[in-house]
């Protein structure tokens, strides 16, 4: 069993940054991939960035250069540092981790994005 708690959301004005937090804790060691998803009110949720075991990052292409996946060596937290936000980067944002046997979510934090 792994269990993951998102911080760091809130309201940030277009331009801005903003660093999401994913803690992780029990079965740790058994994580491969952590990702981020999002879903806006009235979308469907969507991957937002996902970091391999090894390290390999891949984006939504709508985020590629602006937002960063990274993980510590210990694997017991994963980040997604966003910059340059638009409006359309406002959902929830909510982490995964992927095991050899199962996908584990987090509750999900706010971000959104307005002047």
């Amino acid at each position: 069993q792994v269990q993951l708690v998102e911080s760091g959301g809130g309201w940030v004005q277009p331009g801005g940054s903003l660093r999401l937090s994913c803690a992780a804790s029990g079965s740790i060691f058994s994580i491969l991939d952590m990702r981020w998803y999002r879903q806006a009110p009235g979308k469907q949720r969507e991957l937002v960035a996902d970091i391999s075991n090894s390290g390999t990052e891949t984006y939504l292409d709508s985020v590629k250069g602006r937002f960063t996946i990274s993980r510590t060596v210990s694997k017991d937290t994963a980040y997604l540092q966003m910059n340059s936000v638009i409006p359309e980067d406002t959902a929830v944002y909510q982490c995964n981790a992927i095991t050899d046997y199962d996908h584990y979510w987090g509750q999900g934090t706010q971000v959104t994005v307005s002047s």
